[in-house]
């Protein structure tokens, strides 16, 4: 058997060169191959395409990169995570293109396989279908988009052997599968290398063919930024949403399998107990969700589209983004709850682009609006300032066109039939006459 070149962070690095269009394999800070991001980061390479989720956070990862001026280019689902890439991209300092998250891992997948690209309905309607070719199958409309290949991709891994065959570990296969097939040259960081046999082939998720070069450093808690403690990210809930929350979870039934946004919808993750029969899917890779820990981080849990650490459930399982959201696609989520920044009266949604802020942030939401068998929308009834979020016609950049199935406020729940809006119950403590004035929406009682 064939053994793969292992070598120092820095000696990888050196293989990396100017102009390089680069994968970076990651969701967070979790399974992103930190040493040798920050190798590169001492060496000359400038002019770099960095093609990922997000790119890091600030000073750490891909975020040390940017601090060097050395990306001229992002291609990514979520960049607002990191406030400085958001900084790079309004001046104009580095160009970036956004793309849904699942259109992201699909796209990497197509590339790897050498598929030019694929049909897909996620963003049909919204500002990412302008200018892209679409047809409409089955009598749904769907828009192309392009397979993505790198001349580089860095990866992380668990454990390797010398063949290069890689084991992830929990949630941070993410974007590293996929990514290990579309590149013409592929550098894994890893915990340990192993000798060759040491490692089940049963258990293996990306084998060795598809790897070029080998780094062993291990993961430290510094590695993984804000996701190290759980600690770092608790506060208490606002009783609104908790009430709002409670009665979300009075929708889901027992065997559904769901999918929480991050926001409001989280907090129904704490409020679900074992009796509620509910499995919940994380779209960074994860099925049979828990509860967040009292204490912990990345290194001993893994992690939901939040960032955060969580408990894995017994008969949970892991995958990589790819097979997580054609699982959201193929119709295999009963129901998503997600946040709202408006909703329309034809069940349109917009919660992706927040009023005088960057278009820099789309992650999953697309992919699942149009992809969930049945959309339960979260959110205040009106914005701070008193103005309406229940809207004849959403004035934001939708997310999805007439897929919001529930809507539920503090103060009334909403079903959708048909392109038209009904009131299914006021909640407690609220009247007709106070949701009607606070409603500029058309609805039916």
């Amino acid at each position: 058997m064939k053994r793969v070149p292992q070598m120092s962070a820095a000696e990888a690095a050196q293989l990396v060169k100017s102009g390089a269009v680069m994968m970076v394999g990651g969701f967070g800070m979790t399974g992103t191959p930190v040493h040798l991001l920050h190798a590169l980061a001492e060496s000359d390479a400038r002019d770099l395409t960095y093609i990922a989720n997000n790119i890091g956070e600030p000073g750490l990862g891909g975020g040390r990169l940017l601090r060097n001026g050395q990306i001229k280019k992002a291609v990514g689902s979520y960049f607002t995570s990191n406030p400085e890439a958001v900084a790079a991209a309004q001046s104009g300092a580095i160009d970036f293109e956004l793309m849904p998250q699942g259109s992201l891992a699909e796209a990497i997948r197509a590339g790897g396989a050498g598929i030019g690209g694929f049909y897909t309905p996620t963003a049909a309607g919204t500002v990412f279908a302008e200018g892209a070719d679409s047809k409409v199958i089955d009598g749904e409309r769907q828009i192309f988009v392009r397979g993505l290949r790198a001349d580089v991709a860095l990866i992380r891994a668990r454990r390797a052997d010398e063949a290069g065959n890689l084991v992830y570990r929990m949630t941070e296969q993410n974007f590293n599968k996929a990514m290990a097939t579309a590149a013409d040259l592929v550098i894994a960081e890893v915990d340990e290398i192993l000798p060759l046999g040491a490692l089940d082939p049963d258990q293996i998720h990306t084998s060795g063919n598809f790897v070029d070069a080998l780094v062993e450093a291990k993961t430290t808690l510094a590695d993984l930024g804000s996701s190290a403690d759980i600690r770092a990210s608790g506060k208490a809930p606002d009783p609104l949403r908790l009430k709002i929350a409670r009665r979300a979870l009075a929708e889901l039934k027992a065997g559904e399998v769901v999918n929480l946004g991050v926001g409001m919808p989280t907090l129904i993750a704490d409020l679900i107990r074992p009796e509620h029969g509910i499995i919940l899917h994380t779209e960074n890779g994860m099925l049979g969700v828990g509860p967040a820990p009292e204490a912990g981080g990345a290194l001993d849990y893994p992690v939901n589209a939040g960032k955060r650490p969580v408990t894995a459930l017994p008969g949970s399982s892991y995958f990589d983004s790819a097979d997580s959201f054609a699982m959201i696609r193929g119709g295999h989520i009963d129901v998503a709850v997600m946040g709202g920044l408006q909703v329309d009266e034809r069940g349109n949604l917009a919660n992706w682009a927040a009023p005088g802020k960057p278009l820099l942030g789309v992650g999953g939401a697309m992919d699942l609006a149009s992809g969930a068998r049945r959309l339960i929308i979260t959110m205040a009834h009106c914005n701070r300032d008193g103005s309406p979020k229940i809207l004849p016609q959403c004035t934001l950049p939708l997310t999805a066109t007439a897929a919001v199935d529930l809507l539920i406020t503090e103060l009334a729940v909403f079903a959708f039939d048909g392109g038209e809006m009904r009131l299914v119950e006021l909640m407690p403590g609220a009247t007709l006459d106070e949701l009607q004035a606070r409603t500029t929406a058309d609805f039916h009682i």
